[in-house]
């Protein structure tokens, strides 16, 4: 059996799908590291609604967290893989939350879960940001979820400098009850953000972010770093106070970072282990055990798939998420809030398909074959 997938290029080619999955477990609680998976929201395709408006499949939804918890793995919740600030606005953000973390309660699992301030939609001042930043903070907080500090688009657009960050945060980490987790979103995965920590120069931003975490290392769990640098990532790391963690959220060179060095090393806080959930949780257990060659051996391969889903426009890389947990059978559609579904073209969710096949992460693969033949079909693909 074949299915013809088109390449770059726009000419057709025979794949072969394999025959059986890779087999994954659920198990114990991972030990050696911290690992949540921020994950996907599930689009509600029978709703009468248009592209400003987030309709969501809540069971669906829930049902994708239960399976990351199954496999050990913690959930980063209403975060940018869930389309924050993307089609998911922040009444159907703090809707998630408060939904997911009642479901974790029911599950016995993890969850942290993204404080910002999408609920401005225009200018704002910088008491304003600071007030949207507090309510969401206060209602993260009141479902007794981790909260993670994102990077703010109205911040970036009202600061003037490095002393409004330092004024903004230190403000909100003093009001946290519990250690937060600060995230720097680089600005390929969302342009607005440019020159956030008050500089477009990241080693000078740098320094403002490690001086925000140096006034408040008693508030600050970790550092959530999405800059795709790993170097960079590295040398942050080993700067850090002492019990301040990295949870890496380089989506390009994961493996190397959550191994570590002899120096130390990244928990992990990623959008890719919304597709990579088993084989990930699989490969920390591995890890658990001090086979860093065979943790590396597992993960190593999947770093194809991962740059593929992330590159540029690297904003887009749910749409490709989102295909293939809809080929992985966890949802019955491949349709995304605000329409995003048609963020990447045809050759690029062909290649997604390909290089998840080959890594097993499809339960059953003959239904990711029907479904992928039936995406084609509807591009006039005919196999």
């Amino acid at each position: 059996m074949t299915i013809r997938l088109p390449g770059p290029g726009g000419a057709l080619r025979d794949y072969t799908p394999r025959a059986e999955p890779a087999s994954f477990t659920t198990g114990a609680p991972l030990v050696s590291r911290t690992v949540f998976s921020a994950a996907h929201v599930v689009a509600d395709p029978l709703a009468d609604a248009g592209p400003d408006m987030a309709a969501v499949d809540w069971d669906a939804t829930l049902a994708f967290r239960r399976h990351l918890w199954a496999h050990g793995l913690g959930v980063a919740e209403a975060m940018d893989t869930a389309q924050r600030g993307m089609g998911l606005d922040w009444a159907g953000a703090a809707e998630l939350i408060r939904r997911s973390t009642a479901e974790a309660r029911s599950a016995g699992g993890a969850i942290a879960c993204g404080v910002g301030t999408d609920q401005l939609t225009g200018p704002a001042t910088l008491a304003e940001v600071r007030a949207a930043y507090e309510e969401q903070l206060a209602l993260v907080e009141g479902t007794g979820a981790q909260a993670i500090l994102m990077a703010s688009r109205a911040l970036a657009a009202a600061a003037s400098g490095p002393e409004d960050y330092l004024d903004v945060y230190g403000h909100l980490l003093r009001q946290a009850s519990e250690p937060v987790i600060l995230h720097w979103l680089g600005p390929m995965f969302d342009p607005a953000l440019d020159g956030y920590w008050g500089s477009p120069d990241l080693d000078a931003a740098t320094e403002t972010f490690l001086d925000v975490i140096a006034a408040h290392p008693d508030k600050v769990d970790g550092i959530k770093v999405s800059l795709l640098d790993a170097r960079r990532e590295v040398e942050l790391r080993r700067r850090l106070p002492r019990g301040v963690r990295c949870y890496t959220g380089d989506d390009y060179n994961y493996p190397e970072l959550i191994a570590g060095d002899e120096q130390g090393f990244s928990h992990a806080l990623l959008g890719i282990f919304d597709p990579l959930g088993p084989l990930a949780a699989e490969a920390v257990r591995v890890l658990d055990t001090g086979e860093t060659a065979k943790f590396r051996e597992l993960l190593d391969p999947t770093v194809e798939l991962s740059r593929h889903l992330f590159e540029k426009p690297t904003r887009f890389y749910k749409t490709g998420v989102v295909l293939l947990a809809w080929l992985a059978g966890h949802q019955s559609h491949f349709t995304m809030v605000g329409g995003l579904q048609s963020a990447r073209p045809l050759p690029h969710l062909a290649r997604a398909y390909e290089l998840a096949d080959g890594l097993g992460l499809f339960p059953d693969p003959a239904l990711a074959e029907t479904r992928m033949k039936s995406l084609l079909s509807v591009y006039g693909v005919d196999q």
